[in-house]
């Protein structure tokens, strides 16, 4: 599998970086994993607007989500006349309306379902092309899932947002590699079933015996290299920050 980095600023963009949003790819197949604010411009870097062949999205927050109104006008209103086909857009209950809504003027509430498969995600596990996916609710204020995305023996967990909980620690055993969530600064956040901090992040990466820690969605006015070092001090493995545009191979 190649995982490339589309964005992965936490809450709000960045000088530096759209939202949340992680291409997977594996056999041709692209598997989009959340849109968050900013993040259709730089996918457009990687691939045509055309290319995605699924979405997954973790949950309902914009910095996860918001920009899939603008790929549905993409979609939709597509250049040469025809509308794109319909791709698996698998999100929590209420994806469809809450995009409609969000979008506001849309001719009609059944018009994203004309290029978006709209899917509601339950805990448990899918195939999307070559990629067995499995999805596991976890800690925030919301509906939200974690997923753990598999081929040919390899694995990777992307956390989505959540608070320290066992259903993260249990997804994310023996993968490949953990794209996790540390939002929050140890010692000086501390508000439960939100997000993580860097150590929680590394505990959670030695606990499952992760191959490889990417820290993610640290928003701007959170210190990533202080994440990193408290992460670093739980977990022996390689640990390193997300930066936009970076691939690893899985």
């Amino acid at each position: 599998m190649k995982l490339t980095v589309i964005g992965c600023s936490g809450s709000f963009p960045s000088t530096e970086s759209a939202c949340s949003s992680y291409l997977v790819e594996a056999d041709g197949y692209r598997l989009l994993l959340d849109m968050g604010n900013g993040a259709l411009g730089e996918l457009q870097r990687h691939i045509g607007l055309y290319d995605l062949d699924a979405v997954l999205l973790s949950h309902l927050h914009p910095d996860h989500c918001i920009d899939m109104c603008g790929y549905f006008v993409a979609r939709y209103y597509r250049h040469d006349g025809g509308r794109a086909d319909a791709i698996p857009v698998l999100g929590p209950e209420g994806t469809e309306k809450r995009l409609v809504t969000a979008y506001g003027d849309a001719p009609d509430d059944a018009c994203m379902g004309e290029v978006f498969d709209f899917r509601t995600l339950n805990a448990g596990s899918v195939t999307l092309g070559p990629f067995r996916v499995t999805s596991a609710r976890v800690r925030h204020p919301v509906e939200a899932y974690a997923f753990r995305v598999e081929h040919n023996g390899s694995s990777l967990v992307y956390s989505g947002d959540t608070g320290p909980c066992e259903a993260l620690d249990e997804l994310s055993k023996g993968t490949d590699l953990l794209l996790c969530e540390a939002s929050f600064t140890h010692g000086k956040e501390d508000i439960p079933d939100l997000h993580l901090n860097g150590l929680q992040a590394g505990e959670c990466a030695a606990r499952a015996g992760a191959g490889r820690l990417i820290l993610t969605h640290i928003p701007p006015w959170t210190d990533p290299l202080t994440n990193l070092r408290d992460a670093r001090s739980v977990y022996d493995g390689p640990a390193e920050l997300a930066h936009v545009g970076a691939v690893y191979e899985v």
